[in-house]
């Protein structure tokens, strides 16, 4: 089990395991959301998911679409304003905020992305690849 929390301790939630991609997010959106340069996040299945407490605390902010879709949300905690997830989505697979973890998730960051938006002070010197938003949308196009 991997144990995950906010700031002040009323969302609690665990996962069986993370499965990845571990993505460390550069895009501006997760830079305003966060307050730093990125926001890391990894996958995990929903069925690996549960809210053990707080789960009616989670608020949901969605973004209107400004360029083009898909839409942005993010998921914080109502009362301390901590990043947690958003399972609500009706997919099998989602991200979580690793920053909300309070166990190693067994798995480590495997790439940058969005990095032609990176905060102009910072460098990214650690080795991990880098994407930027034509390489992700390259990897992901199934006529590639």
């Amino acid at each position: 089990m991997i144990r995950g929390s906010c700031l002040c301790g009323g969302v609690r939630f665990e996962i069986d395991r993370a499965i990845g991609p571990f993505e460390l997010c550069h895009c501006t959106r997760c830079q305003k959301v966060s307050g730093s340069g990125y926001l890391t996040w990894l996958t995990v299945r929903r069925e690996d998911f549960r809210y053990l407490q707080g789960a009616d605390l989670v608020k949901t902010y969605e973004r209107p679409v400004s360029e083009s879709p898909p839409p942005y949300n993010t998921s914080f905690c109502g009362i301390c304003g901590s990043q947690m997830p958003d399972p609500a989505k009706n997919e099998q697979k989602f991200e979580i905020p690793a920053g909300a973890l309070d166990d190693d998730p067994l798995i480590r960051p495997d790439k940058h992305i969005y990095t032609e938006f990176k905060a102009r002070w910072e460098s990214i010197t650690d080795g991990l690849p880098q994407m930027t938003r034509s390489d992700i949308q390259a990897s992901r196009d199934p006529s590639s």
